[in-house]
């Protein structure tokens, strides 16, 4: 059997192989999920051994995140805002790029939504979107929508986890959806498709293509979800999405066109445009 020192050694030096620049970090995670302790207790214990067992699920860790099975998969959860959300291969790892999204609903909210207000997460994947603006602000009536399945039996695992009323649609867009909303909040598929094969393969190979290639230019979902979306807000609502670091201009351009007012852009924390909202 091998000690606890041992295996983030071996851990280290096979995610090094493979070019993982996290190896450090990684090989750590991995182990503390195996071994259901932290990092303290395993510097503490560097020479305590670890069954057979673990050692093998350990090692079948490193070797699946070396082929480049992300590491929020082998995980089975991602971090997102305050939270941690059920994650598998059929719905987007949540990114911290989205946050800003988040951030920006959760203020209009606060602002325009005093009493009731009913917001609609659309392409919702785990739902770490409505979910989170539902957590943050519990005078809204969630409503979350995927075309996936088995998406959506992921977003109801963290429906469950914590604990919120929401109501759920599986449906293509606005495909089933009957109701007026003051708000909709969208991270929909916007990569050219030509240039998801160009990805990291953690993205390309693993996490699912219907949720990353936007068409031609990207702006396919956009295209369908602004022209259908006004009979789905009321008077006032907002329509907000996360866009490409290069679709601010182009996603702006067809919401005027549409007739929505107010339209701004707004960039990350990294400085680059990620955010368009505007109002009916």
């Amino acid at each position: 059997m091998s000690t606890i020192k041992q295996l983030l050694d071996y851990g280290k030096e096979q995610l090094m192989i493979s070019g993982n620049e996290y190896a450090k970090y990684e090989r750590k995670v991995l182990l503390e999920n195996v071994l259901c302790v932290n990092y303290m207790y395993m510097l503490a214990n560097s020479d305590e051994s670890v069954s057979a067992d673990k050692e093998n699920k350990y090692k079948e860790f490193i070797k699946r995140r070396c082929e480049h099975y992300p590491l929020q998969y082998i995980l089975g959860f991602a971090h997102f805002m305050d939270y941690t959300f059920f994650v598998d291969e059929n719905v987007l790892i949540p990114r911290s790029d989205t946050e800003i999204l988040v951030e920006l609903a959760n203020d209009l909210i606060g602002k325009q939504c005093k009493t009731e207000a009913d917001v609609l997460d659309l392409c919702c994947g785990s739902g770490c979107i409505g979910i989170s603006l539902k957590l943050y602000n519990d005078n809204i009536n969630l409503y979350l929508s995927d075309i996936s399945q088995d998406a959506l039996n992921v977003c109801r695992k963290n429906i469950d986890k914590y604990n919120v009323k929401a109501m759920v649609n599986n449906g293509n867009l606005f495909e089933g959806i009957d109701e007026k909303f003051n708000l909709i909040v969208c991270n929909p598929p916007y990569i050219e498709s030509a240039i998801v094969d160009t990805l990291m393969p953690e993205v390309k190979d693993f996490e699912p293509r219907l949720a990353l290639d936007g068409g031609e230019d990207g702006l396919d979902i956009y295209k369908e979800i602004i022209k259908s979306s006004t009979s789905y807000l009321h008077d006032g609502a907002t329509l907000m999405f996360e866009i490409g670091y290069n679709q601010g201009k182009a996603v702006s351009d067809l919401m005027k066109q549409q007739g929505f007012s107010g339209v701004e852009v707004h960039k990350d924390y990294a400085g680059k445009d990620r955010v368009v909202f505007g109002h009916l």
